[in-house]
């Protein structure tokens, strides 16, 4: 894991970088997020791993699946990993640019977990609350698991806030318990 790492993060600089002269953060994002999802698919990794395949056909079959998808600047980009056996790595080269993209804009990836559906105020509410104890701008999801009983997981980058009932009551168990 480590390795897949160190191998990512001078694609990801350079891409971040380029993205970034050319005004186009948000454009290579999401077609980053689509090339890892291409390169994270099992049919495609074993096609990728072929070492009958030379680096030409596999950046050529690669853009092919991509379509239109992809821009020129993103085919160069897949013909360059290709040259350098890194297609595989595209899954990391994606979770590493944006994070940059979103230490450069300040933000925050969050997801609020709970218990039922929450209504434009309390998600409002949540997230301009978040914002304010983080100091970042915060990009919100929220899914619903029943299973919490109530309350709800906050969860922003590293950071978890569980106030769920199913926590607490797991909390007082292992109190109960010691």
């Amino acid at each position: 894991m480590a390795e897949l790492l160190t191998v990512a993060r001078p694609y990801a600089k350079a891409a971040f970088q380029y993205a970034q002269e050319q005004g186009s953060l948000d454009h290579w994002s999401q077609m980053l997020s689509f090339v890892a999802a291409v390169a994270a698919d099992e049919s495609m990794r074993e096609l990728l791993a072929n070492p009958k395949a030379n680096s030409d056909e596999k950046a050529q079959l690669f853009s092919s699946v991509c379509g239109d998808r992809v821009d020129d600047s993103m085919r160069n980009f897949i013909r360059q990993l290709a040259d350098t056996g890194r297609l595989s790595a595209l899954p990391e080269i994606c979770a590493q640019f944006e994070a940059l993209k979103s230490q450069k804009e300040q933000s925050i990836d969050a997801e609020f977990v709970t218990a039922f559906p929450l209504s434009d105020d309390q998600f409002n509410n949540l997230v301009n609350s978040l914002n304010k104890k983080m100091g970042r701008y915060i990009n919100a999801k929220t899914t619903v698991d029943q299973s919490l009983l109530g309350g709800l997981i906050i969860k922003a980058g590293d950071m978890v806030i569980d106030g769920s009932v199913r926590g607490k009551l797991a909390k007082l168990a292992d109190q109960l318990n010691s």
